[in-house]
């Protein structure tokens, strides 16, 4: 190995780990806030990618089916929640939020695609429709069962990642996809060529990052976040409810998603299974930062990403197992520095 690959790879690495980045940040913000650890967190990024290639292509997306379905099984379980705790006067803005908007937004994509969309366009057709996804999954999956254990919570999650699996195959095929490069140009850095997709990648991912933390630092609604990341009976207490935080936190997470589809799209041919190594990879960056810190997930995704890169070029066969054995010294790490307590269950 030459200074010169080494320096390609390195710059490979980071474009790779900056998109991981998004998806762990993504993922440490749906786990602080709700308990939950979104393994279908990567499905979600491929679902964009799929979109984003069906838009080219001038056809409407299995995502807008996907979407009615969702939003009809969600807005079925709040009825039947709102009639068996009497609150049927919060019925017309359940059907607001789980039914009129996610099929307004379906509905908006496909009288859009009728008239032939620039790129732009197409790019905000496919956050559109990718972003209602995991709030919808979060109101049939998880808050049912809100009050269960991590553990619980986590078996349901990989389940889930299955079943999305299976829709993802039934909605969009089992033909991978490869979306155009969002940029053309390209500049030279050290005698090292850096495409426009790779800078595009990074700066989308430090864009967004710094996005977050003033949400969170400096508007009300994402102190409200991080107050019921800390502490969600003293933040219940104090009038926020954890539902509405777990929503919003559900459609920040899939907004990101969707982000890391778009960019990862033009550099990796994306099935729709594609998902789970994406998202796995960007949870051992957010294992590094302890699945709780946003700067410790960023920077243990992109050291994720820069060693995937060195592994490909040693053997690309076992990248992956190279990758994930960096999981083991981690975890080791992990337990013997962090306090161990008990987690209380409610009878």
């Amino acid at each position: 190995m030459t200074s010169d690959i080494a320096a390609i790879l390195a710059i490979d690495g980071i474009a790779t780990g900056a998109v991981y980045a998004l998806v762990a940040i993504g993922t440490v913000l749906i786990f602080t806030v709700t308990r939950v650890i979104f393994i279908p967190f990567g499905d979600i990024a491929a679902f964009t990618a799929l979109t984003l290639a069906a838009l080219d292509a001038k056809r409407f997306p299995g995502t807008g089916a996907l979407v009615v379905v969702l939003a009809c099984l969600a807005t079925l379980i709040e009825i039947i929640s709102l009639i068996r705790n009497g609150e049927l006067r919060l019925l017309p803005r359940a059907l607001f939020f789980y039914l009129a908007v996610p099929l307004a937004v379906v509905g908006i994509a496909w009288l859009t695609m009728r008239i032939d969309p620039p790129l732009a366009v197409r790019l905000v057709l496919a956050l559109m429709l990718i972003t209602p996804i995991a709030p919808l999954l979060d109101r049939i999956v998880f808050r049912p069962i809100a009050d269960g254990t991590v553990l619980l919570l986590l078996t349901v999650s990989v389940a889930l990642h299955f079943a999305l699996v299976g829709l993802g195959l039934l909605f969009f095929g089992p033909e991978g996809v490869r979306t155009e490069p969002l940029t053309s140009l390209s500049t030279e850095l050290a005698g090292v060529l850096i495409s426009g997709q790779t800078m595009l990648i990074v700066i989308a991912a430090l864009v967004f990052s710094g996005l977050l933390y003033l949400f969170f630092d400096f508007t009300l609604v994402g102190k409200s976040l991080r107050a019921t990341a800390v502490n969600r009976t003293g933040s219940r207490l104090m009038g926020i409810r954890p539902a509405r935080a777990g929503t919003i936190a559900y459609l920040l997470g899939s907004l990101m998603a969707g982000v890391s589809g778009i960019l990862i799209a033009p550099v990796n041919t994306v099935f729709y299974d594609s998902g789970f190594l994406i998202g796995l990879k960007a949870f051992v960056g957010a294992i590094v930062g302890g699945m709780t810190s946003y700067p410790g997930a960023a920077i243990g995704a992109v050291g994720v990403g820069i060693l995937e890169s060195f592994a490909s070029f040693q053997s690309s066969a076992l990248k992956d197992v190279i990758v994930f054995s960096l999981l083991i010294p981690v975890l080791i790490w992990r337990s013997l520095a962090s306090l161990h307590s008990e987690e209380e269950i409610e009878e």
